[in-house]
């Protein structure tokens, strides 16, 4: 899993059937120090409803499928959780509430 912050939306109207209805994110990686990485991937959000600015856990490869719930869905990330607090060794990495202070 990989954690990232959510930087925009990704529209397609013509896509595989499978995917209508999907929600897809524009995600920017994130280091284990917090720091952003010049690295961004587009992931399906079905049901935890992640918005712009929030830092999310992405499932990827076959563990994105199998979380979807479809298998024949062409996934490679999945958001699977909106994050809350990172701790590392004791320190506070990020925390949703300070965000928005």
């Amino acid at each position: 899993m990989q954690i990232a912050k959510v930087r925009g939306t990704v529209v397609s109207t013509q896509k595989d059937p499978s995917l209508r209805g999907v929600k897809l994110l524009m995600l920017q990686l994130v280091d284990e120090n917090g720091n952003l990485l010049p690295e961004y991937e587009v992931a399906a959000d079905n049901s935890v409803g992640a918005g712009l600015d929030e830092w999310v856990l992405v499932s990827r490869g076959s563990a994105a499928r199998q979380i979807s719930g479809n298998e024949q869905r062409p996934l490679d990330s999945l958001v699977v959780a909106i994050i809350d607090t990172i701790y590392v060794e004791d320190r506070q990495i990020y925390s949703k509430k300070d965000q928005y202070r």
